[in-house]
């Protein structure tokens, strides 16, 4: 996201595409948004949208589809839609949606993905890999029950969109009203890897996660091993990584508590120097990868 000094407060600008689903995308491109804003203490409040439709099936019906999707995300976090773009693009197969949202903080509250400090505890929000695992439910259902994955859990994990659902809005403004943040960051693409492999680079540090507090829903695990993915590095929208200080983090953790959201202590903030990730695992440490490509699109 971009931060523009406006005097006392700060202009949040972020902007990202919908690419891998196509299912529900106005959901997820307001989501994504707005999880992108709240990342920096600000408040999401307002949307715009630009929408690419396919020559060969736009339709009325398909417009009045996605504008619906996008109109209850919007309520959902009382974000005003404030303009766009549509139309029909040649050379599509698939409609295309790329949301842009504002907020805005005040200068002091302004939260930085480069502000975790040594020493800091690393938290994660839900677990991995929530987005990944609702797009692979919508879009592969028909393969995953030739590879023997029940239908049951299957619809278990279309709905993972909605609950434990793709936005951390609720998470980040748990943190900020606990006080003491000093970083956060949403991983998306390449997974809960990725996401701290760039936290780790933008703030100069090092990092140390235990990967057996990491937690992974089991419909997550059970989709991943049917296509030989790894969760860690599958598209992660609906986990958020939080930095502070061991006392401060306590304070997020009792009112995450509080408020019924799933939190946990998943590593340290090391030393400042050359950015790596360690993962410490039963069998000893070794290097978290960082991975090129999200894995969902071996599949996709």
């Amino acid at each position: 996201a971009a931060a523009i000094d406006l005097g006392d407060k700060v202009l949040i600008v972020a902007t990202d595409p919908i690419t891998f689903a196509t299912d529900e995308i106005g959901y997820y491109s307001v989501m994504v948004n707005a999880n992108d804003v709240a990342t920096s203490g600000a408040e999401p409040r307002w949307y715009t949208v630009t929408i690419l439709l396919p020559e060969k099936d736009a339709s009325e019906s398909m417009v009045d589809k996605i504008f619906g999707q996008i109109c209850r995300a919007c309520e959902t976090l009382n974000i005003s839609i404030i303009g766009g773009h549509t139309e029909i693009t040649h050379g599509l197969d698939r409609p295309i949606l790329v949301g842009q949202m504002m907020g805005e903080v005040q200068k002091e509250a302004l939260i930085r993905t480069a502000g975790a400090e040594p020493g800091d505890v690393i938290l994660l929000s839900k677990g991995i890999c929530i987005e990944g695992t609702s797009v692979i439910a919508r879009e592969m259902e028909r393969d995953l029950s030739s590879r023997g994955v029940s239908q049951d859990l299957v619809e278990r994990a279309q709905r993972f969109l909605f609950e434990p659902g793709i936005g951390v809005v609720e998470e980040a403004r748990l943190a900020c009203q606990a006080g003491g943040v000093h970083a956060m960051h949403d991983p998306t693409e390449g997974g809960l890897a990725n996401g701290l492999h760039e936290l780790a680079m933008a703030a100069g540090v090092a990092v140390e996660v235990e990967i057996e507090q990491i937690p992974v829903y089991e419909e997550s695990r059970v989709l991943c091993e049917a296509f030989e993915l790894n969760p860690l590095g599958v598209i992660a929208s609906g986990a958020l990584l939080i930095t502070a200080s061991p006392p401060d983090a306590e304070k997020i953790l009792d009112r995450a508590e509080g408020q019924g959201v799933a939190m946990s202590r998943i590593g340290r903030v090391m030393g400042r120097g050359m950015p790596a990730v360690t993962m410490i695992t039963s069998e000893g440490d070794a290097p978290l990868p960082y991975f090129d490509r999200d894995e969902v699109v071996k599949i996709l």
